[in-house]
């Protein structure tokens, strides 16, 4: 996505170690007002540069469009909310950094990560600075209380998205409807062992054991000794937990040395995995935690295809811009929650506000508290995309 000098507020448009910093785009906060920063690293550029993009749109014109409101209704006493982004690269250890470095800088939370495994190892950050982990765009079940990480001890990580657990149980659905024996699961190799054990569960429902397990790096350009052993094992279907290049390249492969098996692919594939699939002629069955973008009569969707056309800076409305645009909504919805006697939001503040929050946004529920925990949506929805790049099903 390019950036044009217009849409950078203020002195934010610098250049740090950790990679480029972005701000929401115009219009600016007015005199006066109460500054909401909330911070990002996300993947803008590498393997995941698509998907980092479209997540960081889609909280940003959530964003925008909140400030038009404010300012309309409170001029100068109006909450503007800021988003700060570092690029990662898909990269732990520079994500690790970006939010160590966000966190000094002062964010009032962290919304939109676009890497389980980043938001993952920064949870002891997250707990020493007492900040809400705000709509991780992953479904990585490392921050949902599984992994080495004890997330479940951690307050204010809150989810607006369903887990990885929750679309594990809806593939295996398949697999038991077409009895399926023989399967395979291909996974990020940065990621913890959650992911897997989520995946075993499921899997054990179904009184199915993986025939084949690979781990891959999500920036990686080839995956010839992996497509390889997925191949000798004879497989009825595989399963991706992985970005969309490894799934594109690695299904590509496969159709090549003759494989005629099911693909599934998580939500962490996102949009391009929609229209990349289509380019190389193939299907896929893939679970979405968010509503179809073609489901314009639910009014998230229909709006959030309006604040992108607002934003003005080339972004479509799909899966992926869509989740960062929920994202952003919730931000904002316990932002104003936080905001009491005409204070900005605190750290403390927007976490005793997301613990409590529920929120329909339009179609899409997020509803947190007592009866829900911070895990605030578990909707999940099965597809096929067909090799025209058309959601069926």
């Amino acid at each position: 996505m390019t950036l044009h000098r217009r849409t950078l507020l203020g002195g934010l448009a610098t250049l740090g170690a950790a990679g480029p910093l972005f701000a929401a785009p115009a219009p600016a906060p007015a005199a006066g007002a109460n500054l909401v920063r909330f911070g990002q690293t996300a993947s803008l550029s590498g393997g995941q540069q698509r998907y980092g993009n479209d997540v960081r749109a889609g909280i940003v014109a959530a964003l925008q469009a909140a400030n038009r409101i404010e300012l309309q209704r409170d001029g100068a006493r109006a909450l503007q909310f800021e988003l700060q982004t570092l690029d990662d690269g898909g990269v732990k250890d520079r994500g690790l950094g970006n939010v160590r470095q966000l966190i000094e800088g002062g964010a009032t939370a962290l919304v939109g990560l676009t890497s389980g495994a980043i938001a993952e190892a920064s949870l002891p950050l997250v707990a020493s600075a007492q900040i809400a982990l705000l709509g991780t765009a992953s479904g990585n079940m490392g921050i949902r209380g599984g992994g080495t990480a004890g997330a479940a001890g951690i307050a204010g990580i809150a989810h607006v998205r369903a887990g990885y657990d929750a679309e594990y149980r809806r593939m295996v659905g398949y697999v038991r409807d077409f009895g399926m024996k023989r399967l395979g699961y291909v996974h990020l190799q940065d990621t913890s062992a959650a992911n897997l054990e989520a995946m075993q569960l499921a899997l054990q429902a179904a009184r199915v054991q993986p025939a084949a397990t690979i781990a891959v790096d999500r920036n990686a350009k080839s995956f010839a000794p992996q497509v390889k052993q997925l191949l000798a094992a004879k497989l009825d279907g595989v399963m991706f937990t992985t970005n969309a290049g490894p799934i594109l390249r690695m299904v590509e492969e496969m159709a090549t040395g003759g494989y005629s098996g099911m693909v599934f692919a998580s939500s962490f594939a996102g949009q391009e995995l929609v229209d990349g699939i289509a380019l190389a002629g193939r299907s896929v069955v893939m679970s979405l935690v968010v509503p179809r973008p073609t489901a314009l009569g639910l009014a998230v969707v229909n709006q959030c295809r309006q604040d992108l056309a607002a934003f003005g800076d080339g972004a479509k409305l799909g899966l992926t811009t869509l989740e960062g645009y929920i994202a952003g909504r919730v931000a904002v919805e316990a932002a104003r929650a936080a905001a009491q006697r005409g204070t900005k939001p605190s750290r403390a503040s927007m976490r005793e506000a997301l613990a409590r929050l529920q929120t329909d946004l339009g179609g899409y529920r997020v509803n947190f508290g007592a009866e829900h925990g911070m895990h605030g949506s578990q909707y999940v929805d099965m597809v096929v995309i067909n090799r025209h790049g058309h959601i069926v099903g």
